[in-house]
């Protein structure tokens, strides 16, 4: 899957071929990835496969999950002049949008670990990128969340529309998804929280509650269901998260992770 990716990636940017090489005829060069702003990386483990696929050497200074700060060189390429500045742009786009997910992840993380609070990613991710997406989020330290609609069932506000009675349905459900399959309840109130309880949900997430909305739950949960799981989600942000993790959630979801990662600044230079 990562090869194909890679491949389709370089074809979308390379067109019919590199005009530039038409001109003048290949030598050999090195060049540098540098860091021109703080952050964390990501992208090596797809970088690697166009490295193969393109036969140039790249020799990584920081590993993905490592911290890096504005200044520092971040891997050194040899090969074909021709091969570097045909691969460049691509190179550059997977390491930026990884990283930059990464970057924002990993300060989430920090501010949410002195809880014992897992963070978890969502499906909110671009169309075709979500493996790579969320390969990035978990690269910055999160934990993902369901990979797709086959990953666990997930009960939200537009399926209990649908559903007339809830613990009819899950004890149905349980006849008909795999052994191994998690159920999880989104809950806007109070009440559908304590009914996804009695229902037999494994995880009730609360949606779009207020920190001490959830910590009402939180205590009834461990004074009833200790071994039901919760998360919390909606609109919560890197400015808010603390307080959601001091409710005694055990995991915090953000669609944020992703769509509000502002790119980061790094740049090939040849030497």
């Amino acid at each position: 899957m990562i090869e194909e990716f890679v491949k389709a990636t370089l074809a979308e940017d390379v067109g019919r071929g590199d005009l530039y090489a038409l001109v003048e005829p290949s030598i050999n060069a090195s060049a540098k990835i540098i860091a021109k702003s703080d952050g964390v990386v990501a992208g090596r483990k797809y970088i690697d496969v166009l490295s193969d696929l393109e036969t140039f050497d790249i020799e990584w200074l920081v590993d993905d999950s490592q911290r890096f700060v504005k200044g520092d060189i971040i891997a050194k390429i040899n090969g074909d002049s021709h091969t570097l500045l045909k691969i460049e742009r691509t190179l550059l786009n997977m390491l930026l949008h990884a990283s930059s997910i990464a970057t924002l992840t990993s300060k989430y993380v920090d501010i949410i670990e002195p809880y014992g609070v897992k963070l978890l990613d969502t499906r909110k991710t671009r169309p075709m990128l979500r493996v790579f997406e969320k390969y990035a989020t978990r690269t910055g330290g999160c934990v993902n969340h369901r990979m797709g609609l086959d990953d666990s069932l997930m009960i939200k506000d537009t399926h209990l529309k649908t559903i007339k009675d809830l613990k009819s349905y899950i004890l149905k459900a349980r006849k008909q998804v795999p052994f191994t399959t998690k159920i999880e309840i989104e809950a806007e109130t109070f009440h559908i929280a304590k009914e996804a309880m009695y229902a037999g949900a494994d995880i009730v997430m609360c949606d779009n509650m207020t920190p001490t909305q959830i910590q009402e739950i939180v205590k009834y949960r461990d004074e009833n269901f200790s071994y039901v799981l919760l998360e919390a989600s909606g609109n919560i942000s890197i400015d808010t998260i603390e307080s959601y993790a001091k409710s005694g959630v055990d995991a915090i979801s953000s669609g944020s992770l992703i769509h509000q990662a502002n790119w980061i600044d790094l740049s090939m230079k040849m030497d």
